[in-house]
């Protein structure tokens, strides 16, 4: 299987139980710092001791300058119960057992949400770490309560949690992403989650993206994201080299962080080296003063026209330096008719096995050897400050 794939296979299959590592979240949320002074952060798809953004967010709230922690915890997720559990003790008053104290019990696995308001050293170690968080809890400095509902991020009480808070941090479940966003805009939330690459293009997201409504965060180092699948979860999916039965990790390439929440990178100019020569950059048949480019890198930096772009250019988007006008086959563009009937026809005389006809709303272009191209999808963008082209 591709590597690729692997996002939109699980979407379709809805499993969504996979869990971020402590380090990517370590490595993103230093690029948003300056963020969180004085804010309630909610993670509202994660189980406190299970999830690694409650980790974060928790041993690291002093440092941030939190107002407040807010997680409520799921109860399908199958990892709910294996580090703490919420229960009715025999006086029947609510309780819970925390680490090696946990027993494998359906019963015992509650939905529950965590609400912190300080952090300090409890035990005199000099340190302060996950058993300090619990005997926080134990002593009711902080609030640890049951829910009424499963804990879904949609419930009432759920969405309660969302209106207070100021800045959402998550890995929501990957088949409920249009749903999860919607939700967020419609409270107007600052958030700053994952999800996969292959979402740029949803209908949904894409309009948010164009107008600015938020973008991609940091990229996953090396490109790479690597994510804990917890035990029962099937994982015949997944190719050799994709999943590591040993550590239980899945790779996938095609992942990303979303946000609205601005941060450096996300002005920094890109360098563009390359000059535009029709040889090198072909017409596209049906979208008026139009290039295609294939590769990030090899955009052009005096061409004032259109350009259609691979997907990935989202990752280094600055707003400043260019403007998008659409997605090649979704969006309505300026001058874009469907394809025509000559091309169409050698498409198919070539051996092209696309399934098109005359009229398709894809991009296509004939290459410098005659060869007709329908390519991937793209991002149609213009440079708004190209450089003067040279002399021929």
């Amino acid at each position: 299987m591709a590597k690729n794939a692997s996002f939109d296979r699980a979407r379709k299959a809805k499993q969504d139980e996979f869990y971020t590592q402590l380090t990517d979240i370590e490595r993103e949320m230093r690029y948003f710092k300056q963020h969180f002074n004085g804010k309630t952060v909610l993670c509202n798809c994660d189980d406190p001791f299970e999830s690694n953004f409650f980790k974060y967010f928790v041993l690291n709230f002093n440092r941030l300058g939190l107002k407040k922690l807010i997680a409520t915890c799921y109860f399908s997720s199958p990892v709910a119960g294996q580090q703490l559990q919420y229960y009715e003790n025999s006086d029947g008053q609510l309780a819970f057992s925390f680490g090696e104290n946990c027993i494998e019990d359906e019963n015992s696995k509650r939905p529950y949400k965590a609400i912190v308001t300080k952090v300090y050293d409890t035990t005199g170690d000099g340190g302060v770490d996950m058993v300090d968080v619990a005997e926080l809890f134990k002593s009711g400095e902080n609030e640890l309560t049951e829910l009424n509902g499963d804990g879904d991020f949609r419930s009432t009480e759920c969405i309660e949690l969302l209106k207070e808070a100021d800045i959402v941090a998550t890995n929501p479940p990957f088949s409920l992403f249009r749903e999860y966003i919607a939700t967020l805009m419609d409270y107007e939330k600052s958030f700053i989650i994952i999800g996969s690459t292959n979402a740029i293009s949803m209908k949904e997201i894409f309009p948010l993206m164009q107008s600015d409504k938020m973008w991609l965060g940091a990229p996953f180092q090396s490109g790479n994201a690597y994510f804990y699948i917890p035990e029962g979860v099937d994982t015949s999916q997944y190719a050799k080299g994709v999943y590591d039965p040993e550590t239980r990790r899945v790779k996938f390439r095609n992942c990303c962080w979303y946000t609205n929440l601005d941060f450096r990178l996300r002005h920094e100019k890109m360098i563009l080296v390359k000059r535009y020569s029709p040889e090198e950059y072909p017409s596209y048949e049906n979208l008026e003063n139009s290039i295609n480019v294939n590769k990030i890198v090899d955009i052009p930096c005096d061409f004032a026209g259109l350009m259609g772009v691979p997907i990935t250019f989202m990752s280094q988007y600055n707003p400043e330096q260019f403007e998008i006008l659409g997605l090649s086959r979704e969006m309505t563009l300026p001058g874009k008719t469907g394809m025509s009937a000559e091309f169409v026809q050698d498409y198919f005389a070539q051996g092209g096995t696309a399934q098109i006809s005359e009229g398709h709303p894809d991009l296509c272009y004939y290459d410098s050897d005659g060869k007709c191209v329908v390519p991937y999808r793209r991002v149609i963008i213009r440079n708004r400050n190209p450089e003067q082209p040279k002399e021929r």
